[in-house]
């Protein structure tokens, strides 16, 4: 073969690989995808994972998510950083909705919150409330680990402490107040022998990461103040014009489907339940 033609072969090979490439970026360019910001808790324990194929397989949209604190994801629907939110913290999404950054506030399942702590149970508060728990803590110094970013967790625990009728202890050397997600927090309280609260779906995922056998344990659960309700929200178009709103518009249709619905109710870690679906029980929509 000569020079002259193997120069020719090679270069339709190279025109061949760069249409490829080229026509392979438009096909990814055309995928519809849908941004969403949601809690570490719908991440950590693996929901997320569970259910994307799904909405994928049903709608053809490829949903992708930052997870992160309640507080900072509404701040990303608040700057149109992303196109929905999938979040707990009820009265912050009612603030955000208030001010104009969400639409369509639809309640999607719920679980609870829990105390958990070493066995031994230092401070003694296996079987209180969770007032009165936090109040014992308080009263023996107790090592107790928050989350202190924000998040729904963290504005569940500020809650408490003030129906306790105390001040948030965030001066007090037995707070340690580690700024990250739940597992990390969790893992933190256990290195420390601490207590701290988490939902429940979270504390499974890490109660199957230690094979049913976890340095920390459920000492005080089961109060109305544990209430943890998960609301999907679709970031205001008016607010951020270039929003995929439609896509989003689709997720909340989609979630709040009995198929979805069942899906949610289906997902379990060891056996266990960890949210429960809702999003029929009441209207929980702005």
């Amino acid at each position: 073969m000569d020079m002259k033609r193997l120069t020719s072969r090679l270069l339709i090979v190279f025109v061949a690989i760069l249409l490829i490439f080229s026509l392979g970026r438009g096909f990814a360019e055309a995928e519809d995808v849908l941004l969403m910001a949601t809690t570490t808790s719908t991440d950590d324990t693996g929901l997320l994972d569970y259910l994307a194929p799904m909405f994928k397989e049903d709608t053809g949209i490829t949903l992708q998510w930052t997870a992160t604190g309640t507080g900072k994801a509404l701040k990303l629907g608040e700057n149109c950083d992303v196109d929905v939110l999938l979040v707990h913290d009820p009265d912050s999404e009612e603030k955000f909705i208030e001010a104009g950054y969400g639409v369509d506030r639809t309640q999607v399942m719920y679980n609870d919150f829990v105390i958990i702590g070493p066995e031994d149970d230092p401070a003694g508060i296996k079987g209180l409330s969770s007032t009165e728990a936090l109040k014992k803590i308080a009263e023996k110094k107790g090592v107790f680990v928050s989350r202190a970013d924000e998040s729904g967790t963290h504005a569940k625990e500020k809650f408490i402490w003030v129906q306790a009728g105390l001040a948030i202890p965030d001066k007090e050397e037995w707070y340690v107040q580690t700024g990250q997600g739940m597992l990390v927090t969790i893992n933190v309280a256990a290195e420390k022998g601490g207590y701290t609260l988490t939902d429940r779906g979270t504390y499974i995922r890490y109660e199957a990461n230690h094979e049913g056998n976890p340095p920390l344990v459920i000492l005080s659960e089961g109060d109305p103040f544990l209430m943890n309700q998960y609301s999907v929200i679709a970031v205001n178009p008016e607010n951020c014009p270039n929003v995929k709103y439609d896509l989003a518009k689709k997720f909340i249709e989609w979630i709040v489907s009995p198929k979805a619905q069942q899906a949610i109710a289906d997902f379990r870690l060891m056996g266990k339940q960890l949210f429960f679906p809702n999003a029929n029980t009441a209207s929980g929509a702005n």
